[in-house]
Formats: structure tokens, C-alpha cells, sequence
């Protein structure tokens, strides 16, 4: 079991909304007492109209880091197959400023090719994608070495995706934080994968961070108190609650800080 506090996050899917409403959803969020606030790095909706409303993430999250003053901020996850590597530090360490600190910085390889194709960015193979975050990753972490100022914050960097050869390899090697998008028997599984490969390269494997959607994970997502033990108990410390435009219905994000205001008494 993880001896963290147990933060929740609320992840804003920001499809068929407004950009007022993203905002006024992020200070309600803050105000119920969220840790953290992440938006999607996707080019259109994932959900209903394939053409309605949609935000680019960076943008937003710059706009929320000067509305917000608490929670902490950063794509979930950011695709490097559609961002130079270097930019994107840059952009990091950028709203790190902005937010005073509160970045986080969160890659992954994407798998929505209406992203890719749609903005002409090819697509590729699930291992050609693979291979191009393995690559981005150390060009990151070089560039954020270089840049003046340098980060604001600590700026860690999440890795999402449960690839077990792969991705999971990469999440040792360099993630402060592992998201996981799996149900608690998955995450079993994937941690004792993790723990290997941490072996494999030296590292503790207590000093990754584990998070979790657990919107659509299970019927009882919206109680967490079955759930949110049961991931506790495997070593997630970290609770992300999903909510899609327009309106962003908060309910569950209370149920799950009423929760974590119980664990972390």
C-alpha cells in the first residue's frame, strides 16, 4: 500500500463546451478542494458530433494556470507524435511559470489517428509510435536542462500506458508518475511488470508515483469507497475523475474528495 496522501485530480474532457464553462468548471473544481486539474491532448471530440466544439490542450491549460491558484496542471497525456519534443518542454516549462510551479508534464505515444491524420501527422505503427516517445523522452529532458529560466516547479513527468515491454520499460527508466488505465486486477499485473523492470535498471520502484482513471472502470465508480480501496491497497495514490462537455457534471469528483478527506484524516 502506498504511504502517500491520496490526491484526486479531475480530467476535463473538453469536447462541446464552451471555453467559459471550461473555466468556470476548473475554479469549481478547485473550490471542492481537486488536487489536480488535467485536460486531454486530442484535436476533436471523442464522444457524440465527430465535428462539434473542441479545445486544444496546451492553450487551455496556459488559460487555467492564470484562473487557477491551487490545483496542480497538465495534460493527460500529451501525444509526442504531434509535439517536437523540444516545443513541448518549452511549453512545460512555460505554464510551470505561469501557474507558479504547478505543472506537471505528462507524455504518451497516442492512438486516436483521427489526431494524426487529421492535423497530417502520420500515424504509424503502435511500435513506430513507441519508438518515437522513447526518443522524445531523453530530447525533453535535455531541453528543459537547458532552458532559461528553468522550471518554476519540480515539473514531474507522468508516462501513461500499460505496454508491457515497452512502455512500462520506459515508466522505470524515467516517469515520476505511472497512469494507469486499468481496472485493479490489470494494475496487479502491470505493477508486478513495473517492479521487474525497475529491477532491470536500478531504480526503486517506490519512487514512481502510481495514478488511475477511475471514471468507467466499474458500476461502482461513483463510490468510491469499494474502488478506491481496493486501487489503495495495490499502491495507487493517485484518483483521476473524468468529466465531459458540456457541462461537466462534478457529482462523482465530490464523492471521491469526500473519500480522500477520510483517508488522508
Amino acid at each position: 500500500m502506498s504511504g502517500r496522501p491520496v490526491p484526486i485530480g479531475l480530467q476535463l474532457q473538453p469536447e462541446h463546451a464552451d471555453y467559459e464553462t471550461i473555466r468556470r468548471t476548473a475554479a469549481e473544481a478547485e473550490a471542492l478542494g481537486a488536487d489536480a486539474l488535467f485536460i486531454w491532448d486530442h484535436f476533436f471530440p471523442l464522444t457524440g458530433e465527430p465535428h462539434g466544439k473542441h479545445f486544444e490542450c496546451w492553450t487551455v491549460l496556459a488559460a487555467l494556470a492564470e484562473s487557477t491558484s491551487t490545483v496542480q496542471l497538465g495534460p493527460l497525456v500529451s501525444c509526442i507524435g504531434y509535439r517536437n519534443p523540444d516545443l513541448l518542454a518549452d511549453m512545460a516549462r512555460t505554464v510551470d511559470h505561469i501557474s507558479g510551479g504547478r505543472a506537471m508534464l505528462g507524455l504518451g505515444s497516442g492512438w486516436y489517428e483521427k489526431d494524426f491524420t487529421g492535423y497530417g501527422y502520420p500515424f504509424g505503427s503502435d511500435g513506430e509510435r513507441l519508438r518515437e516517445l522513447a526518443s522524445a523522452i531523453p530530447r525533453v529532458k535535455s531541453r528543459l536542462s537547458k532552458l532559461n529560466p528553468a522550471p518554476a516547479g519540480k515539473l514531474p513527468l507522468l508516462l501513461g500506458g500499460g505496454g508491457e515491454k515497452r512502455t512500462l520499460r520506459l515508466v522505470a527508466e524515467h516517469a515520476d508518475i505511472w497512469h494507469a488505465f486499468h481496472d485493479p486486477a490489470t494494475i496487479r499485473h502491470k505493477l508486478s511488470v513495473l517492479n521487474r523492470h525497475c529491477a532491470n535498471v536500478g531504480r526503486d520502484p517506490a519512487e514512481i508515483e502510481v495514478s488511475t482513471s477511475v471514471s468507467g472502470l466499474a458500476a461502482h465508480e461513483g463510490d468510491p469507497r469499494e474502488l478506491g480501496a481496493e486501487l489503495h491497497g495495490l499502491g495507487v495514490s493517485l484518483f483521476i475523475v473524468g468529466a465531459g462537455g458540456p457541462d461537466f457534471e462534478l457529482g462523482t469528483l465530490r464523492r471521491w474528495i469526500d473519500w480522500r478527506d477520510g483517508m488522508n484524516a
